[in-house]
């Protein structure tokens, strides 16, 4: 059992931080995964919610299918960020993996 809302997000990216290319760090003050110098995950500290980079399409594909809902802190949406509330370990790992090679395919 959790008992801090980060616990979630921090059994959910061991996959990603066995890699030697992922390393940790903080994004706006949540925890957060990195790869290739370009932040790719984070968790929200106070709910626990997964924050992950992905490109805009796929991030609206989430938004639509009602996995995710569009990251938008102090009203500013991120289009290449998607929030997901939901607590599914295999949904998690996906996406942070995902995230993952997307950023780190980025220029």
């Amino acid at each position: 059992m959790d008992d801090r809302p980060t616990d979630f997000f921090t059994r959910t990216s061991r996959s990603a931080l066995a890699r030697s290319d992922v390393a940790t760090g903080t994004m706006m003050g949540f925890p957060c995964l990195r790869v290739a110098g370009g932040f790719f995950a984070s968790c929200d500290r106070r709910s626990g919610d997964l924050i992950v980079k992905l490109p805009r399409e796929r991030v609206q594909e989430l938004i639509e299918a009602g996995v995710g809902s569009p990251f938008a802190p102090a009203g500013r949406t991120f289009r290449e960020w998607v929030l997901v509330s939901d607590r599914d370990e295999t949904l998690w790992v996906d996406l942070i993996d995902e995230a993952r090679v997307f950023v780190a395919k980025e220029p």
